[in-house]
């Protein structure tokens, strides 16, 4: 049975599980490594990698959050196999980056860093989706520790591991390359409708060779 997420001009869109998920009532906590501690001292998000003028931008925390702020209604597929539907998503726009920190035009990918060095790779495209957001809030309420505080990245059409808690910045690339799972083994892409888990799984072009 589809579950309502968005509506658009007066029209309510309906969302489905895809394949082999099953849905999920809460949220339950799923990361590797430890919490970090959030110290806002320290705090910066950075964009560097092939910026269209080839400096580096950065934002501490103050300023990060004080960019335009928009909420959008999407679902979170964990690749573990549960789906949380309809969740409301608040804080910037990954298209709200690209604007006031524009990639090269050669720009192909994305890597979003998180702490202790963790990594995933996007296609510029998918990072650039309507729906794409670095999340600061879920239904209205500050993210917790353990979700994410104080950034994560949500790109509600991929598994969610591409989407990284505790995030700290994006590189532009110009070419693919691997993030911290895809180099284990996780897939590429990582469509939920096409069921993209695994590398193994990967077809010609979908991915840099492991």
């Amino acid at each position: 049975m589809g579950h309502p997420v968005e509506r658009e001009s007066g029209e309510e869109a309906v969302s489905e599980l895809p394949p082999g998920q099953r849905l999920q009532r809460g949220w339950p906590v799923t990361h590797y490594g430890p919490v970090p501690k959030f110290r806002p001292e320290r705090w910066e998000f950075r964009v560097f990698g092939a910026t269209a003028d080839g400096e580096k931008r950065c934002w501490n925390h103050d300023e990060i959050t004080a960019l335009p702020y928009a909420s959008v209604l999407a679902d979170l597929h964990c690749v573990t196999k549960f789906s949380m539907l309809g969740a409301e998503w608040g804080g910037i726009p990954a298209r709200t980056i690209l604007e006031i920190a524009p990639p090269a035009a050669s720009v192909t990918h994305v890597m979003v860093w998180a702490e202790y060095g963790f990594s995933s790779n996007l296609r510029l495209s998918d990072f650039a989706a309507e729906r794409t957001i670095f999340a600061t809030h879920k239904d209205g309420e500050l993210l917790t520790a353990e979700h994410g505080f104080p950034l994560r990245l949500v790109v509600p059409h991929l598994y969610a591991w591409k989407g990284p808690k505790w995030v700290r910045g994006i590189e532009y690339m110009t070419a693919d390359r691997r993030g911290f799972w895809e180099e284990r083994g996780y897939h590429n892409i990582g469509d939920p409708w096409s069921e993209q888990r695994y590398s193994y799984q990967e077809e010609p072009g979908d991915g840099p060779e492991l």
